[in-house]
């Protein structure tokens, strides 16, 4: 039921465009952080593909009535991330019925986001996903998976995912930090090579999240 909500709100209440809903969170993490680069990742979206966007994104909380008008929800952050259980539970909902999850690790998040997914979904593990997975070939193709933006870590990007009935509902990016690579190159100084394959990686992600 709520995957025709999703859709059928979407193109009623936006004129057709997509909304890129950021979750606002308790915790004390940055959840705001990095959102001059999802503006950027929507005009790149709008100048590159013929997906209609929204370009300024939209703040939801996971108990706002109008969560379930979103098909698709951002979390970023460096720290803490703190759900209570209606918040728990709406989530599980949310991602049970249609809904799409993209976290980004900006360095400092992963253990609690992982203890938090492990709250609502105490039976899964995150894991990674296959390079043959949709999300990397939905509109660009990503043959060897997420790319690298930052170093943080260390090690190699990793890619893991939420599955529900064998569907990716949540896809979570670690030791890459996309998110950094949408912003302008004064920001991080990365060079276009890089914070292009970030943008296009960006848009893959919205694609899935509504195409799949």
């Amino acid at each position: 039921m709520f995957l025709f909500l999703f859709l059928g709100t979407l193109l009623s209440a936006h004129n057709d465009n997509f909304v890129f809903a950021v979750l606002k969170y308790d915790g004390g993490g940055d959840w705001y952080n990095g959102l001059t680069g999802v503006r950027h990742l929507l005009l790149y979206t709008q100048q590159n593909t013929d997906l209609k966007v929204n370009l300024k994104e939209k703040v939801v909380s996971l108990l706002d009535d109008d969560l379930f008008l979103y098909p698709f929800l951002y979390i970023n952050g460096h720290g803490n991330i703190t759900l209570n259980l209606e918040e728990q539970d709406r989530l599980k909902m949310y991602l049970e019925n249609g809904g799409f999850l993209f976290c980004n690790d900006d360095y400092g998040l992963d253990k609690f986001l992982r203890r938090e997914l492990k709250k609502i979904f105490p039976d899964k593990e995150l894991k990674e996903v296959p390079f043959s997975n949709p999300i990397y070939h939905s509109y660009f193709d990503f043959d060897e998976g997420l790319p690298k933006i930052h170093k943080h870590e260390g090690g190699p990007p990793k890619g893991y995912g939420l599955f529900i009935d064998n569907k990716l509902v949540l896809y979570y990016d670690y030791d890459a930090d996309i998110a950094d690579g949408w912003e302008e190159q004064w920001v991080h100084h990365d060079p276009w090579k890089i914070r292009e394959s970030a943008l296009k990686m960006g848009v893959n992600i919205l694609y899935y999240a509504l195409l799949y």
